[in-house]
């Protein structure tokens, strides 16, 4: 794509609920369908994280987790759910920063972030039931199965980001970030290219998969620890 290319931005308006376990690239392909959309290769689709969890059955009832000391300990700090907090640190690799009402972890995938990415909203029917939702074990994978299950049913296979929305330690407000990509550039490195006024860039690399290109996976947009300004 140049960089006079339109970028087209089409909501799959014909969505509906996604149930545990549920068929999500054939849901996706109805939807597609009954818009008349027919994939091409140039085109990217961006799939929310949360339904992807769900039909991964990655719901977890909060009735069933017992939490543990550790878990205890941090809920009293920071003022939440010991049963949730059990889960985040099951889903973590390291407690990053915790304080009240803030439970910031490294998740076992990589990602720094709140709470280990569990959310709890719109994931019930009802206001009283106490379950969660989990990030897919391997969104990577993910990405990849739906765009061979696309590729298989349209005769074409676009490119796919699972997408989750992350907040930021420099500025407020949430942005979408790819947990999952298959068939698209996820990160650019523009270093040794020379800008317009002819000095080489030194540090610039562009995550592409994150502002929705040779293709890659969500896992390279992750800095490594030994690079972590913020550690």
């Amino acid at each position: 794509m140049s960089a006079s290319s339109p970028v087209t931005l089409i909501g799959l308006t014909r969505m509906p609920e996604v149930p545990p376990g549920g068929d999500l690239a054939a849901l996706l392909a109805t939807a597609l369908t009954g818009l008349e959309l027919m994939p091409r290769a140039s085109d990217v689709l961006v799939v929310a994280q949360k339904v992807v969890s769900k039909a991964e059955g990655r719901l977890v009832d909060l009735a069933s987790v017992e939490p543990g000391a550790r878990a205890r300990e941090l809920a009293a700090l920071t003022r939440k759910d010991p049963r949730l907090v059990e889960l985040i640190l099951s889903e973590s690799s390291e407690v990053v920063r915790a304080k009240p009402d803030v439970l910031i972890v490294r998740h076992r995938l990589g990602f720094v972030m709140a709470n280990a990415g569990i959310d709890r909203s719109n994931v019930a029917d009802r206001a009283a039931d106490e379950w969660v939702l989990l990030l897919p074990r391997d969104p990577d994978s993910s990405a990849a199965a739906l765009r061979a299950a696309l590729g298989r049913h349209f005769g074409i296979a676009p490119g796919v980001i699972i997408s989750d929305s992350f907040g930021r330690p420099w500025r407020l407000g949430v942005v979408n970030v790819a947990l999952g990509a298959a068939g698209v550039a996820t990160l650019v490195n523009r270093r040794g290219v020379a800008d317009r006024g002819g000095r080489r860039l030194e540090v610039t690399e562009v995550a592409t998969a994150d502002g929705p290109s040779p293709a890659g996976t969500a896992r390279t947009l992750l800095r490594p620890l030994e690079e972590d300004l913020f550690r």
